[in-house]
């Protein structure tokens, strides 16, 4: 059943009430169902995919929904459960090979997750496998890529993506099928509006040997989440599945464990101001999980406005669930005035990086595919958002085909 294009605001109201209801029962799940309509029902599967909660979904609700909504999340479980089995055969893989070639590789984020045993199998997706290697070994590790099967997709300042194959689908959510993907980092750090802060130091280790190594400490792979959820929200791109994983590798640290995330602070070129939005708003839905000590140590540290939007906004706001292009999205996290002024600039005049990355995009990703906005200059881009405030493409793209609007009907904005 194809649904009538909706208007921008009234999608985003039904969109906030239903990403807000399934994060908050997640954290304290509910035995009454929703008395959403039809549409809503839909929604409901966007933001599920969206967030990447599908399969805990099908595992943690204690209502069971319209028959759509219920096979919906269990096929997504189902799919989880069989690209766990195929990205545990590619991290094998890995290890075999990087063993043979003298190459220590560092396992990040989902993959350490489930080595600590934090999710059971298909309970987390894992849309690829993000890779830490030295510098000086860097362009080894990636012919060892080419010798599996991957190839150079493409590079950005974070990392270079390897791919078994391109294929943009309509597709929503997880699918087993899906080709596999490998990000290899050089180093970690995010851009904060515009302003790179590296962690990388803070993950090595010097008993790193060949093959898959994992994070020295679960202090490491907290840094690592916190800083990689604050890069997600500053393009409003975070998802519910990011503040799971902190929230629960949190009820697995101890208090010696907070301490020692306090204590790499001295390892880094500034304090860690930028932990302090992804750890209270993973408190407004856990609350019981994040020490109030840690709270008000990096609330100390982070800077008035920053703090002030944090406390405003939900994770649906934060999210791709916010629907409307902003203009200079994270502009909050500006560490100064010169900085917000230099990120205004660049945001009106992007660098010859970000129209490369655009392209890459175009052809690589199934929302930008679909979208006009993607072939758009930049000056159109500008007279457009002053006259129509159009809808993010990342954003319309599930819910266009969870409403059966792909490939026939035009964006909803």
């Amino acid at each position: 059943m194809n649904e009538p294009p909706i208007p921008l605001g009234a999608l985003q109201t039904r969109l906030r009430e239903v990403t807000e209801t399934l994060i908050t029962d997640l954290a304290l799940p509910s035995s009454t169902t929703p008395g959403w309509s039809e549409s809503q029902w839909r929604l409901a599967r966007a933001a599920a995919a969206i967030h990447g909660i599908s399969p805990l979904l099908a595992r943690a609700s204690r209502w069971q929904g319209p028959s759509g909504w219920h096979q919906f999340i269990n096929e997504q479980r189902s799919h989880t459960e069989q690209r766990h089995v195929r990205i545990r055969d590619l991290l094998g893989r890995l290890d075999e090979a990087a063993r043979t070639a003298g190459i220590a590789l560092l396992a990040l984020k989902g993959a350490a997750l489930h080595e600590l045993e934090i999710y059971r199998p298909g309970e987390r997706p894992m849309a690829d496998v993000d890779l830490l290697v030295q510098a000086d070994i860097a362009a080894r590790a990636a012919r060892m890529l080419e010798q599996l099967g991957f190839h150079l997709s493409h590079t950005n300042w974070k990392h270079q993506v390897f791919v078994t194959e391109l294929r943009p689908k309509n597709v929503l959510g997880e699918n087993a099928a899906n080709g596999m993907k490998i990000e290899l980092h050089q180093r970690i750090a995010e851009a904060l509006p515009r302003r790179a802060v590296d962690i990388s130091v803070c993950l090595s280790s010097n008993s790193a040997t060949p093959g898959l190594n994992y994070y020295p400490s679960r202090a490491a792979l907290m840094l690592h989440l916190l800083l990689h959820a604050a890069g997600s929200m500053v393009f409003r791109a975070l998802r519910c599945i990011n503040l799971i994983d902190i929230a629960r590798l949190s009820a697995s640290m101890s208090a010696r464990d907070w301490d020692e995330l306090l204590a790499l602070e001295s390892r880094l070129d500034e304090p860690i101001w930028w932990a302090y939005p992804p750890l209270a708003t993973t408190a407004r839905y856990y609350p019981a999980v994040i020490p109030k000590d840690v709270l008000s140590a990096t609330s100390h540290r982070c800077q008035w406005l920053l703090k002030r939007t944090t406390r405003r906004r939900s994770a649906c706001d934060s999210s791709l669930c916010y629907l409307p292009i902003t203009a200079f999205p994270g502009i909050e996290w500006a560490r100064s005035p010169r900085e917000m002024l230099e990120y205004v600039y660049n945001r009106l005049i992007p660098d010859a990086q970000i129209r490369s990355l655009r392209e890459s995009q175009a052809t690589t990703e199934p929302a930008a595919a679909n979208s006009t906005w993607s072939y758009t200059s930049q000056t159109r881009r500008i007279a457009r958002w002053l006259i129509s405030r159009p809808a993010r493409a990342e954003s319309l793209f599930p819910i266009q085909v969870a409403l059966g609007q792909l490939p026939a009907h035009p964006p909803l904005d």
